[in-house]
């Protein structure tokens, strides 16, 4: 029996933790693996509950579980608070306790979302990308940081410090995750202003060695954004640190028709993962049935690939999404003025979804 922990969290997280919870154990269960789940509490909901963001308790029994299937956290009530307690300290202090240092960020264009985009269908054609950024170092968790009164001004300061270690072990993971795809990877940079970003480019060419197989370019983070936009299929993987990884990434997502679609995993060493949909909290459309669960069934397809070991019911997780899709179902986010597609709720799209996948579509 494998331990599953899920943290639904705040706004619309649990609602789509729901869906994904029901199509990841039916999809368990078709190739012969029982799972066992645990919920608990994580972000607005914890504080409440419990006056911090994060319990040592949750992050121990995140550890002693095989995944943690997430929700999203966050919320505007929680906006005034001191940056110390805000709902987002816990998704920061579980990665990092965890050790998830690579997050992994699949944005693909499905044929029948291709109208979605806001970009032309025929540049979307054939867009299917990875961006891996790294998840536990740079701006977000660099010291020293924090705010000051100098010389009678307010003054704020973060820290970009990245060694060569964090570089290293993203970097590993870019290039294997490259040779299971189309072995091109994109290292997204600043070095022409960025003493971090040179060092990534060296280490990240020293790595490369190690990949003679894989086609490595280095590529300016201002261009790749427009690159993106312009032409997002001459992407396969895209290595980057943090912050950059924080924005491109939820660029690619909107490639993709809605940030409703993005999934993600972040690893670490070893099998555990965290899986969580990139969307955020969307609390102005929470408890109404309208969010899109797709992100965070597809996280749940994430899941059975990288922790469990189960690359087949992950393909028949995306294979149910797709056919639900190409038949033509959408949530609100997905509809396009007097385009195809017929309205569903949250509740419904994983009814379909699991339809799909009891009939082995």
């Amino acid at each position: 029996m494998d331990r599953i922990l899920v943290l639904p969290g705040d706004g619309v997280g649990p609602e789509v933790t729901r869906e994904a919870q029901r199509v990841l154990e039916a999809a368990a269960a078709r190739h012969g693996r029982k799972l066992a789940f645990e919920e608990e509490l994580i972000g607005g909901a914890s504080l409440d509950a419990r006056e911090t963001p994060l319990a040592d308790a949750v992050l121990e029994k995140a550890r002693a579980s095989r995944g943690v299937l997430l929700g999203a956290v966050g919320g505007p009530r929680w906006d005034a608070a001191p940056v110390d307690r805000r709902p987002e300290k816990g998704l920061l202090r579980i990665r990092k306790e965890l050790g998830l240092f690579a997050n992994l960020r699949p944005a693909r264009v499905f044929p029948a979302l291709a109208e979605a985009s806001s970009l032309r269908p025929e540049v979307l054609r054939g867009t299917d990308l990875l961006v891996v950024r790294e998840l536990t170092g740079g701006l977000y968790f660099g010291e020293p940081r924090g705010r000051a009164l100098v010389g009678g001004r307010r003054e704020a300061r973060n820290t970009l410090v990245y060694d060569e270690v964090e570089i290293a072990r993203v970097a590993h993971v870019a290039f294997q995750a490259a040779r299971q795809r189309r072995r091109h990877l994109t290292h997204v940079h600043k070095a022409n202003v960025l003493e971090t970003s040179q060092l990534w480019v060296e280490v990240v060419g020293e790595v490369a060695r190690e990949y003679p197989d894989v086609t490595l370019r280095h590529q300016l983070v201002d261009s790749c954004a427009m690159l993106l936009l312009r032409e997002p299929s001459r992407f396969d993987v895209l290595l980057m640190e943090n912050l950059f990884g924080d924005i491109l990434s939820d660029e690619a997502a909107m490639i993709t028709g809605s940030l409703g679609m993005l999934p993600s995993a972040s690893l670490g060493e070893g099998g555990l993962g965290l899986y969580e949909p990139v969307h955020g909290s969307a609390p102005d459309i929470a408890g109404q049935d309208v969010a899109n669960p797709l992100a965070a069934i597809l996280s749940a397809a994430m899941l059975l690939d990288h922790s469990l070991g189960e690359p087949e019911a992950a393909q028949d997780v995306q294979r149910a999404v797709e056919a639900v899709l190409d038949a033509g179902h959408r949530t609100r986010d997905l509809l396009v003025p007097g385009g195809p597609g017929e309205a569903v709720g949250c509740r419904a799209m994983g009814d379909l979804v699991l339809a799909r996948l009891g009939a082995g579509a």
